[in-house]
């Protein structure tokens, strides 16, 4: 080969050598391969997102029934007892969690719960019973057994099963858009249980000085918020063996009229 032509060889190759070595150096596919692998079997754990509202729900049934002369949550409500529909109501409603309380010299309660399989961990014994209904909202709000991400709580008095259940939803709806409010369901402006507390004001229930959750209320009353709702069932409270009779024929027509509007609508 002619010596310029070889030069010029020699010359093309030292160029191409020098290109090649500004080059960025080409990842390696199997070791990228084998990394990305790594990120998707070993995510990285993020803590679990808190709920804007998670409902904690305190069943009562401490109290003597004395005006019943039988355990008003023992009577037979359908094909249940008032207190198994009452916590399964709440259950359906999605509640996080439901406690009971009682007293615990009430066994027939306490078997009732037993039958129902109802976690002894989510039983609040209030030891005192005789000081009335504030005293088992005091025990419950004292409570240390409450899932630490609860938000609200919903007082439930034991002897309001007829209440429909588009109420409780609309009630559960009306306290998610009013979360610093202590939330009521009302008739004609008075308003009725079950009350619904935010955490700060369930909190201050376990050191008040109150006698009755009305007296508790009635010092916080900017605090309250009323949801005006057309449900008779909330003018009516089993106190009486003719209470109940009423909530019976009362629930049974309501469950009437929602059958007859399903069937109405069209499609």
């Amino acid at each position: 080969m002619p010596k310029h032509l070889l030069q010029r060889s020699l010359l093309c190759s030292r160029r191409r050598q020098s290109a090649l070595a500004c080059q960025p150096e080409q990842p390696d596919l199997c070791r990228l391969t084998s990394a990305t692998a790594v990120l998707q079997l070993h995510p990285k754990t993020q803590p679990p997102a808190k709920r804007a509202f998670s409902l904690g729900v305190v069943i009562l049934a401490a109290g003597r029934s004395a005006r019943m002369g039988k355990p008003k949550l023992l009577l037979p409500w359908g094909c249940t007892s008032v207190l198994r529909h009452l916590i399964k109501q709440w259950r359906t409603l999605r509640a996080d969690q439901v406690a009971v309380v009682c007293a615990p010299g009430n066994p027939a309660i306490q078997a009732e719960l037993d039958r129902l399989r109802f976690p002894a961990a989510n039983r609040i014994p209030n030891p005192a019973p005789d000081r009335g209904m504030f005293s088992s909202i005091q025990c419950a709000a004292q409570w240390p057994g409450w899932h630490p991400t609860l938000t609200h709580w919903a007082i439930v008095l034991g002897d309001q099963p007829h209440l429909q259940p588009r109420t409780l939803r609309r009630l559960l709806h009306f306290a998610a858009s009013h979360p610093a409010k202590v939330c009521q369901p009302a008739r004609s402006g008075h308003g009725r249980h079950p009350v619904l507390l935010p955490k700060t004001v369930f909190r201050q229930i376990a050191r008040s000085t109150s006698a009755t959750l009305r007296e508790f209320l009635a010092a916080h009353p900017r605090r309250i918020a009323l949801c005006e709702l057309d449900d008779p069932g909330l003018d009516l409270d089993i106190d009486r063996p003719e209470d109940y009779d009423r909530a019976i024929l009362l629930a049974r027509s309501q469950r009437l009229l929602s059958i007859r509007d399903r069937a109405s609508r069209p499609g």
